[in-house]
């Protein structure tokens, strides 16, 4: 038969102690990993980048009149005619409703509408 050694064990408080650190450690990982993944959400604007381009294409081939005003999910899209340099430019602007994000863009044209 094996001789059982005495093994020091810890006490109960240095255990809650331990434990207790594991858990806010565990509690600040998943803090900080829930605000990223928040973050990359929020800030992804991909989706109305991709239809920006698509408003663009239609406003260079004449498939749209300005000034063009559109809702687009969470984001207010405006296009209007500006004068700048002595060239008339559209001017597109997409703000998000809740973040007030604004994503702003000029198209020069060669040719006049």
């Amino acid at each position: 038969m094996a001789v059982l050694r005495k093994i020091k064990a810890s006490t109960l408080m240095e255990t809650m102690v331990a434990t207790v650190l594991i858990v806010i450690v565990f509690i600040i990982a998943s803090l900080t990993l829930n605000n990223t993944f928040n973050n990359s959400i929020s800030n992804n604007t991909h989706q109305i980048e991709n239809y920006l381009h698509k408003l663009e294409y239609q406003y260079k081939n004449h498939l749209i009149k300005l000034p063009f005003e559109e809702e687009f999910g969470k984001w207010d899209i405006l296009i209007e005619i500006e004068k700048e340099a002595g060239r008339e430019i559209a001017l597109i602007e997409a703000v998000n409703k809740e973040t007030k994000k604004e994503l702003k863009r000029k198209l020069r044209l060669e040719e006049e509408r």
